[in-house]
């Protein structure tokens, strides 16, 4: 069954108490980044390695996409693997972990202080991963059903273990002599671990899953998705071969195509679903989440343009690396989880409130739990800044930056909005 439907075996596996948290962390981890951005505009026309821009640049993938996939996560391996989830004490502590680590983390970077603040930050959000891990690969051992999105999802948290792993080392690095080379030497392999190898495997994981699902459509290939799988991983896996050992640049051709090749197939994965649904009408968060597949080409492409400056040209253009990271964190990772956001948690919020009613009376759709006409706005304020946005980032115009960031800080306002409505929802007093 899936997530809509009463009844649903959504709820009967983890306690909301424990993924709620994360939903309304991330919501204000948006807001917050969304205000960094605009009051550090003028940042974005320099070098992408700077203070305010790896605090930003943290908080959007730890307090926002990392938090909210924790949450959701933690509500929706047990369905893919028709299972319960291991432990909810685990659940608790990854997530208090976290919520004490990111802020420390950020802290240290906005006011470059790779001491106390950062270690300590670092060190709590090894542990919540490591928490996160732990409780999550031990709930998909225990199943008894092989799934290819379980897969893909234990996949993603090794790496993201690994990323963390290596960004904790990176904070000490500064301080101690810790690796053979200084920190903004590994800066690229920090990145793309993280952002292929935990958001970009994660994310196809569930949404092979999640957009079929609320399609209503028929379509299912494992064999795709595992082309898909090895694909992603191989290209990663060769990009850690020759950062450290073959150390050719012209090789890294190879591991975008391979790359490139999963997101195409990834795409047609999508395209089949959506040609193959029985749900003809597409509502606002399924439009912008489909949206999001497609965006990936952005980054993809502006990914190619460095790699080919770097090979022929030997040299790194700042405007494109810059535009090609905030495609990836305000673009694609935030467009998909604007849509799922309220796909997933108005279902959970309406489980929790009318689940015991739902046979004995009418209730609302969880549909109707947010306000689709402030979810409207909030997607052209959030597309036309992004858009703003990175036009202002490759022109060196900025007041393009400044007013991308400002249409962008009104969408989070939007969002936070929003989720607090399906949050505070009482039923109506019969």
């Amino acid at each position: 069954m899936f997530p809509g439907q009463a009844g649903s075996d959504l709820t009967k596996t983890t306690s909301y108490k424990v993924v709620l948290p994360f939903y309304v962390y991330a919501a204000f981890s948006f807001l917050v980044s969304a205000v960094l951005l605009f009051l550090s505009s003028p940042a974005f026309l320099n070098h992408y390695f700077q203070p305010h821009i790896l605090a930003i640049t943290h908080l959007m993938t730890l307090g926002w996409g990392t938090m909210i996939i924790l949450g959701a996560s933690h509500q929706l391996v047990p369905v893919f693997i028709e299972g319960r989830l291991y432990s909810n004490t685990l659940g608790y502590t990854s997530f208090v972990l976290a919520a004490i680590g990111i802020p420390l983390l950020v802290y240290g970077f906005y006011v470059f202080n790779m001491g106390e603040p950062s270690k300590w930050g670092g060190r709590f959000v090894v542990l919540a991963i490591l928490a996160y891990l732990i409780n999550l690969g031990i709930t998909i051992s225990r199943s008894k059903k092989e799934n290819i999105h379980a897969l893909f999802v234990f996949t993603s948290m090794v790496w993201l273990f690994l990323t963390a792993l290596l960004g904790l080392a990176l904070v000490y690095n500064f301080t101690t002599n810790l690796l053979p080379r200084d920190s903004v030497h590994y800066l690229p392999l920090h990145v793309h671990a993280g952002l292929i190898g935990w958001f970009l495997l994660l994310i196809i994981g569930v949404a092979s899953r999640l957009i079929p699902m609320f399609l209503i459509s028929k379509y299912h290939n494992v064999r795709l998705l595992k082309w898909i799988y090895f694909l992603i991983n191989g290209a990663l896996i060769f990009y850690v071969l020759e950062f450290y050992f073959i150390r050719n640049t012209e090789y890294l051709l190879l591991s975008w195509l391979a790359l490139f090749s999963g997101i195409l197939l990834f795409m047609y994965y999508c395209y089949s679903a959506y040609r193959q649904r029985i749900r003809k009408q597409v509502d606002e968060p399924m439009k912008i989440s489909l949206l999001s597949v497609f965006m990936i080409l952005l980054p993809a492409i502006f990914l190619l343009i460095t790699i080919i400056m770097i090979s022929v040209f030997a040299r790194e253009n700042t405007a494109i690396s810059l535009s090609y990271g905030f495609l990836i964190l305000f673009g694609w990772i935030t467009a998909i989880i604007l849509g799922m956001t309220f796909k997933t948690l108005p279902f959970i919020v309406w489980n929790r409130v009318y689940h015991n009613r739902s046979r004995t009376g009418k209730t609302p759709n969880p549909k109707d739990l947010f306000n689709t006409s402030v979810f409207r706005i909030m997607s052209i304020f959030y597309l036309t800044g992004l858009v703003v946005f990175v036009a202002g980032c490759l022109t060196g115009i900025l007041i393009f930056i400044k007013a991308g960031s400002a249409l962008i800080l009104i969408s989070s306002i939007l969002y936070v909005y929003n989720v607090m409505k399906v949050l505070t929802h009482k039923p109506a007093i019969a």
